[in-house]
This record gives structure tokens, C-alpha cells and sequence, in this order.
């Protein structure tokens, strides 16, 4: 099927430049760091929003992505997020910005994010491989060339200290490498846990580099036009599959390519030298169905997509199964386990949590929020039973026109069509537990 060429447009962006109990006791210690380290959480787009009353850049402790110009340019209302000056909304606003992501394509800075390599110095794949293994519960040794691969680093209790992107890059000569995107409020953290698990590993420690790549920035282009659009600039990008990569170059500029996100929608992330990234940037704004999108929209698309977000629906002290994340487990992981908190997980795995995160959509138009309390349905006006959960993330979903939500519940509760009583501003209302995503997913799969 042919694509008509996107129509390019003047855009404001054009302005600047720019297991054995011995292994399981192994495990353990190596995740011991993480216990150790403190804790810290992202904010929600939604919480940044409440929080934009002073502007950001009152605070000199801020960082700025090398996009912060550009953003100023095109509009964007600018608050403090995870240690960084970032756009929650530009000029069309949070609901139109997150219809336009899921109708055309929607341009996200997203370079507030971590960005490491894991570099054997042996050459050989499978030294990082087995080093990210005891530190992460995904099967990274059946990674091709190319490929990426969604995990959790845990800790010794089996709890999620981030949850991150690893990629085994295709490009010649580094196909050995690991590439690890991380959450931007856990950077430093997930460094320091990363360096600390591989002195661990006496027979790798000397053979494993971390390296980190603050030179580095992060661009997503998220939509159903958004294949189509890179493949002007890119082609080699409308060839990829979902969780698929490549290394191509554009004018001079080196760049990584997979096609993955956190809207539920077909697009990519493209890294890149943070001195390439206006330049890069303001190719794409200038496509007439791009539009340039802030962290109220990210936040919103996400949920929608069923999407977990660090601090708020996993955190240091639940496990990938309560949250519904076993599938990013591999079955040889699941049988032979060797990563911290492997006790705490596998038993889990056979035995099922006590706790599980849920869909929920509240009945009305009030949205549950973050902390809302979840009660066992109400038998009568006045009889409130007992809480058996709480909201984890919560807000309006443009794209269904009605409140969602996401929130643990025991067990005995997380059946789909279980009815529920959510405490919202004191009053009580009905809500349901329903299957995730609340939005179908739309990832381009070969």
C-alpha cells in the first residue's frame, strides 16, 4: 500500500535552532544494593500539572534537556519534573494533544531519561548478557541483534527498584553492546545499583563496563502517522518491527532507532548526540500531522494504555507478578531464576500474589485519583465494606470519554466484572474491575 508524503507546515519550532536456596541466597546479595538505595519517585504528569503554579525555571537546581528553547518557543507551559525543566502542555492543551497523538502523530522530548551502555570488554555478547541477568529478570541471552527487551531491575525482596528498555544493538562493531533506557527520577540510583551488582560478579566484575551517556538525547514519535512520517527522513525505520531497532544515520547525525514507546500506539525512540537533537527535532514539527506533545498528554495516553508509571503503580516493594508484568519474565528465568528477589517472585509465580494491579473504571464522570480508596462493593446506601485496595494512577481518558484507573486489590478482587466501592472526596462510588489497556494497543508487529 502506497503513503501519500506528509505535508510539511510552518511550525513555531522552525523559530530556533537547536534456583537452588545457594543461587537464591546469590541472587539476594546481589540485589542487596538496591535495598540500600533511597527511594525516589517520578511525579505524574498529572501531579506536575497541579504543581506548575511557580514557573520552573525559579528553581537553578533544574536541568533543561537541550530541546528546552524550542519548547519555549512552541508554547510550552514548563514545570518541574524529575530534577528537570519539561513541558507539561504547549499551545493546543492536554486533551487535544492526546487526541492528536492517537489520531496523527504526536512529537514527545523525552531526553530527561537515563541512557546507558553495558560494554564487555571481552567482546563477547554474552558477558553483558549474564551480567544484566543477575540483576534483571528478562532473558537478554536470546536477544538477536537489534532486538529490545522490556525488565525490572529488582532488589533482594523481589521489589522493582525501575523498571527500563534494554536493546542489544545492531550496529557492526557494537553488537555486543547493551543499551538501557531508565527512568529520569531513578537515573542515579540505577547506576549506583548497576555498579554495585556487577562488583558482585567475581567472575565478570573486571569484564563488564557501565557507561553513561548524559551526551545523549531521547525523541519519541508516537502515533498512527508516525511510521510513515520517520520513513521520509529514516526509511529504514518503517521496516522495523515492534521492540525492533536500527542504527541508521541522517545528514551526519548518528541515530537509534526502535520502534517502542509509552502511548499504546505504533512510533519510535530515536537517541542521539544532544547537539543533533534540535535540528532532528525541528525536521519532524515541521510535518504538518506532527504536533508537539507535553507530560499532561504522555501521562494520559499512558493510562489509557494500562501503562505502569515508576513511583506510583510499581515501586521498591512490589513484585513484577503483583503488577501484572510476569510476561516480561522468560521461561528459562522462571525455571532456573538467578536474579535478586528470584525467592520472593518464583514463588509468586507458582503460587499467585496476594495483591494484583488492576483496570478499573469508576462509574460517572469523577476520576479516582492517585491514593482513592477501593472498598468491596457496597451491599446497602450506608453498609461501606472494608478497604481492599488502593488507586495507584488515575485520571480522565480523552479517547473513552470517562474516568480510568489503575490500583492493587487483593486478589480474591482482580477478577474482571468484580464490582468495587471507590471513597472519592468522601463519598462513595460504584466502579468495575475491567481488562487493560483501556485503548487497544496499536504496536506495529511483522
Amino acid at each position: 500500500m502506497s503513503v501519500e508524503p506528509a505535508k510539511q507546515k510552518p511550525h513555531p519550532l522552525t523559530a530556533g535552532s537547536q534456583s537452588s536456596d545457594e543461587k537464591q541466597s546469590l541472587a539476594e546479595k546481589r540485589g542487596a544494593a538496591a535495598q540500600q538505595a533511597p527511594s525516589a519517585q517520578h511525579s505524574s504528569a498529572h501531579s506536575a500539572h497541579q504543581e506548575a503554579s511557580a514557573p520552573a525555571a525559579s528553581s537553578p537546581a533544574l536541568q533543561k534537556t537541550p530541546l528546552y528553547d524550542l519548547h519555549l518557543q512552541a508554547g510550552g507551559k514548563m514545570v518541574a519534573f524529575a530534577g528537570y525543566q519539561m513541558p507539561v502542555q504547549y499551545r493546543l492543551g492536554v486533551l487535544k494533544e492526546h487526541l492528536h497523538t492517537r489520531q496523527k502523530a504526536g512529537l514527545f522530548d523525552v531526553s530527561h531519561m537515563g541512557q546507558f551502555f553495558l560494554v564487555p570488554e571481552d567482546g563477547r555478547f554474552e558477558t553483558a548478557a549474564q551480567a544484566l541477568e543477575a540483576l534483571a529478570p528478562g532473558d537478554f541471552l536470546a536477544l538477536k541483534p537489534g532486538q529490545q527487551r522490556y525488565s525490572q531491575l529488582l532488589n533482594a525482596q523481589g521489589g522493582i527498584v525501575d523498571d527500563l528498555m534494554v536493546t542489544r544493538l545492531a550496529k557492526p562493531g557494537r553488537q555486543h553492546w547493551l543499551y538501557l533506557v531508565v527512568n529520569a527520577a531513578r537515573k542515579d540510583i540505577d547506576h549506583a545499583v548497576i555498579e554495585a551488582g556487577l562488583s558482585d560478579l567475581s567472575d565478570l566484575s573486571d569484564n563488564v563496563g557501565l557507561k553513561r551517556a548524559d551526551d545523549l538525547a531521547l525523541i519519541a514519535l508516537q502515533g498512527p502517522a508516525a511510521a510513515a512520517i520517520l520513513a521520509q527522513f529514516i526509511p529504514e525505520a518503517a521496516g522495523l518491527g515492534f521492540m525492533q531497532s536500527c542504527d541508521p544515520s541522517l545528514e551526519g547525525m548518528e541515530l537509534h532507532v526502535s520502534r517502542s514507546g509509552y502511548t499504546g500506539e505504533d512510533g519510535f525512540e530515536i537517541s542521539l548526540k544532544a547537539a543533533d537533537a534540535g535540528a532532528f527535532w525541528q525536521r519532524l514539527a515541521a510535518v504538518d500531522a506532527v504536533e508537539p506533545i507535553g507530560l499532561g498528554a504522555r501521562d494520559s495516553l499512558r493510562l489509557e494504555a494500562g501503562l505502569c508509571l515508576y513511583g506510583h503503580d510499581i515501586d521498591e516493594t512490589t513484585s513484577p507478578v503483583e503488577a501484572n508484568l510476569a510476561w516480561s519474565i522468560g521461561k528459562r528465568r522462571r525455571e532456573q531464576g538467578g536474579f535478586p528477589g528470584d525467592r520472593r517472585v518464583l514463588q509468586e509465580l507458582r503460587e499467585g500474589p496476594a495483591r494484583k494491579l488492576v483496570g478499573i473504571r469508576p462509574q460517572g464522570r469523577a476520576p479516582a485519583r492517585e491514593g482513592t480508596a477501593i472498598h468491596a462493593a457496597q451491599t446497602s446506601h450506608d453498609n461501606l465494606q472494608r478497604q481492599i485496595g488502593v488507586i495507584t494512577s488515575g485520571g480522565f481518558g480523552p479517547s473513552v470519554d470517562g474516568p480510568v484507573a489503575m490500583g492493587y486489590v487483593e486478589a480474591d478482587f482482580a477478577k474482571p466484572g468484580t464490582r468495587l466501592t471507590l471513597m472519592i472526596r468522601g463519598k462513595p462510588h460504584e466502579a468495575e474491575v475491567v481488562k487493560r489497556p483501556f485503548v487497544p494497543h496499536r504496536y506495529y508487529r511483522k
